[in-house]
């Protein structure tokens, strides 16, 4: 519940400025009156994600097993995918976010044309709300716990609808960037063991080698797949399931937060090493190029330097009238 409900926190949030914004402009013009087309198009995003997960969850009930772990695989690195750009698009069009929104609205005024707000409603939202949609079902189908989970992400977009009516309102004040920049390292490692569990659904479906295929390292004493280093590159790099139960609180949480499962094959801990790696590399140089440059402070009277207090005027300056 707590990794699904910061997710839907963050990418409601996200969903909820964005029309707040919106919102705020076409009020200030003085057209409130186009307000229900923005609407339109903000319900037919939200239609849209529900629509995706139904077919995502019912879906697969028709297919094979070996399908469903295929599908299931290119689905997780999909979501992967888009969070990574929607971290990376926040760093980058955060800051110019509420101008490029006027600007499409007023181009959509300017047409006269029905269908402009309604595609500003619509992408502003199914962009956050497709990303969402492919995550959680990714994390679901990973922690095998589906109402928890979706009991999480449902409670967080409920408070970022309520968050977002604050900000609108100006009843709450929120350091956004703080938070977005925060929520976002937090997404990275989300992101990592959504990742882990893809990688290890198309292990399962024979599309990467690993230790359900016959690449698979075997133990010369046991004749089982081999663990530990023996395993290195297509076995399990651990099993710690004596200690960590799988089906535990503990394995729960661990999962949640960062994509740890008591039994890991060396290929999911490598994508898991290599993404955090990485990502969090262009993360934190990405925060630092962006990173507000600080104000000048200003210079008090009493701490000028000796020669500024002392240095008379020169002759040009009081010819000039300058005090």
């Amino acid at each position: 519940m707590f990794a699904t409900f910061l997710i839907g926190l963050r990418e409601g949030l996200e969903a909820a400025l964005v029309v707040g914004i919106l919102v705020a402009y076409l009020s200030k013009l003085g057209r409130r009156d186009v307000l229900p087309r923005l609407w339109v198009g903000v319900g037919l995003a939200v239609a849209l994600s529900l629509a995706l997960g139904a077919i995502f969850t019912f879906g697969a009930y028709a297919l094979t097993t070996v399908a469903q772990e295929l599908i299931g695989g290119l689905l997780s690195l999909t979501a992967v995918a888009m969070v990574t750009w929607m971290i990376f698009w926040m760093q980058r069009a955060g800051r110019t976010l509420k101008n490029t929104l006027h600007a499409g609205v007023d181009r959509a005024l300017a047409s006269a044309s029905l269908w402009g707000l309604v595609v500003i409603g619509f992408v502003s939202v199914a962009r956050e709300g497709v990303e969402t949609t492919l995550l959680l079902w990714s994390m679901v189908q990973s922690f095998g716990n589906a109402p928890e989970a979706l009991l999480g992400a449902l409670l967080g977009l409920l408070a970022a609808v309520v968050l977002g009516w604050l900000l609108a309102r100006g009843m709450l004040r929120l350091d956004l960037r703080r938070f977005f920049t925060w929520t976002g390292a937090f997404l990275i490692v989300v992101a990592a063991g959504v990742l882990a569990y893809g990688v290890h659904d198309l292990q399962e479906a024979g599309v990467l080698p690993g230790p359900f295929t016959a690449l698979a390292p075997l133990d010369p004493t046991t004749g089982a797949v081999a663990t530990g280093w023996a395993g290195v590159p297509f076995g399990w790099a651990f099993d710690v399931s004596d200690v960590v139960a799988p089906g535990g609180p503990l394995a729960a949480i661990l999962q949640a937060t960062i994509g740890f499962t008591p039994q890991m094959s060396w290929l999911q801990v490598f994508a898991w090493i290599a993404y955090v790696g990485v990502v969090t590399f262009v993360f934190v140089r990405n925060l630092r190029a962006h990173r507000p440059a600080p104000r000048p402070e200003l210079v008090r009277a009493d701490s000028a330097t000796p020669a500024a207090q002392t240095s008379p005027p020169s002759p040009d300056t009081i010819r000039q009238g300058a005090p």
